[in-house]
Order: structure tokens, then sequence, then C-alpha cells
């Protein structure tokens, strides 16, 4: 059966030409159309996108696909999580109008070799410690804004750095796409919403806290008039070796639009942390 008759009042397509045409159809009927790129597995973090693209576009297109080329050969994309019922159902009840699921055969047909690459900034954070991740970012929001041929595409502001990179990428390359950050969504105990925290045991999710505590006692400095970067950041991570079990990757920071790093924060600046808590890598910012 084929995927769209799964909801009555939302299409989900799994082909490329499929989700163009109905893309197209919306903007010859004048809608404003709303992308929000994910991986599935849906948390609040990811409803708070699809609400934020509801209220200012008329046709919201989601995306779930688990994109491969952002993962590293040790990474988890075998086990990343996946839940398409579960996230289809969410979905529908936000009002979405579009699902576009492709399989990995569809977006990367055999013999593909083209990438993007925002050169300079997708190895700074992240793109350090996990070569090739931000390569494959670039490369499948690239694909999906020229699929959707969206107005409007929503990303998180967890992932910072992603957002920048892709900001980047849109003006270097004259995308007709306005890029919306919506903020952080944390649980009521501080921690950043994410797919990943399905994976934490009882105790590692506890020990995880450090993230978004070594970020406020970072901010609460900040705000008592600290202003050099280099004394902030060893602010956090006295904070963050406090939890032995937790194994810092990084924590910089930063100009939230060139990932630069600051001697002195003069303007608005970034604030990045990436840690391990067991196996599970996490991500966290906070900007001052």
């Amino acid at each position: 059966m084929p995927l769209w008759w799964i909801c009555l009042s939302m299409h989900i397509h799994e082909n490329i030409e499929s989700t163009r045409s109905a893309s197209r159809a919306a903007h010859r009927e004048g809608k404003r159309i709303g992308l929000v790129p994910t991986m599935g597995a849906l948390h609040e973090g990811h409803l708070s996108l699809v609400r934020a693209a509801r209220s200012q576009c008329d046709l919201v297109v989601v995306s779930i696909f688990v994109n491969p080329t952002q993962f590293g050969p040790n990474e988890d994309f075998a086990k990343y999580p996946r839940m398409f019922e579960r996230d289809c159902a969410l979905l529908e009840k936000e009002g979405v109008g579009v699902v576009f699921a492709p399989s990995i055969g569809e977006m990367y047909p055999s013999g593909a070799v083209t990438y993007v690459t925002v050169e300079g900034m997708s190895d700074k954070l992240c793109g350090r410690s996990r070569p090739g991740h931000f390569r494959g970012v670039t490369t499948v929001v690239s694909k999906l804004f020229h699929i959707v041929e969206p107005d409007l595409a929503f990303f998180g502001q967890k992932d910072a750095a992603q957002v920048a990179i892709i900001k980047r990428m849109v003006r270097d390359l004259n995308m007709p796409v306005e890029i919306v950050v919506c903020p952080i969504v944390r649980e009521p105990d501080g921690l950043a919403m994410s797919s990943r925290n399905a994976y934490l045991t009882p105790e590692q999710r506890k020990s995880a806290l450090v993230l978004s505590r070594a970020l406020r006692r970072v901010q609460q400095v900040f705000d008592q008039g600290e202003r050099n970067a280099a004394k902030l950041i060893e602010t956090g991570k006295q904070v963050m070796a406090e939890e032995a079990s937790v194994r810092q990757d990084y924590l910089e920071i930063v100009d939230p639009e060139t990932l630069e790093g600051v001697a002195v924060v003069s303007a608005k600046s970034l604030v990045a942390v990436a840690a391990f808590a067991g196996n599970t890598r996490l991500i966290d910012n906070v900007c001052l």
C-alpha cells in the first residue's frame, strides 16, 4: 500500500518527483511553504519547529530521512532511532501537510559523487571531531531545498554550528530560502531535547545535566561582568569536571556566524559544548 494512504489529511511521499509536484502546486496557488528537515524520532524540539512553520506558512513540509552521509564510520547510523508511524501520527496532529520520507537510493542515486562543502567552517566545533559530518549535512539540506523549494526553512538553535554553516551555504549559493532559527527546547531539568537522549541510562541522563549546568555557570559569570573568553571557558570546564563520567569533547566560545573563536566577548557570542555520556554524544549551547 502506498505510504500516502497512511494519513487522510497529510500526504506522505517517498519519491522526489511527487514531493516536488506537491510543492509546485502549492506555490501556483500562492501558498507560502515552510520546510522542517528532520531525521525522525521526533520530540518536542522538532514539534516546536513545526509549530513555528505553521504560524508563518500555508503549507508545512517535514522531511524524515536518516542521512547516512553525515555519520562517521563508527557512529550510530545503524541504531539511530526510527519511529516512522509514531512520527507521522505526531505530525498529522500538528497539521503538517506533506511528509517527505525518501529512501537512501532516492536521495543518493547509484554513482552520485557530488557534495556541497562550506569551506573553512565545516571543520570547526562538531566538524573537528566528526570529519565529513557537515559536508553530509549541507549536501542533504541543499538537496532538500532543491526538491521542496521552500520559502522558509526551520532549524533549532541547539544545532548552532549547523545553522551557521547552512546560513553561509544559502548566502554563498544565492538560494531563495529564508532560514528561521528557533530556540532550544529543554526538559524541565534543563537537558536539551535530542533524539539521542533515548540512548541514555537513568544514571547517564542525570550526569548529562552537567552540560546545561556548565553553560548556565558561564552565563552567570558573563552577567557578572567577565568578558575574557579564556576565563569564561575555564569556568565552564571546571563545572564539566564535576562529572567524571562525562567525557568532554569541546567547550568553546565563538562568533555565532563564522564559528571563529573569540578572545573577548564584545558582541553576541556562542558558548558551545559537546560531551559524551557513556557512548552518547550530546551537544548544547547558549548565546551570551
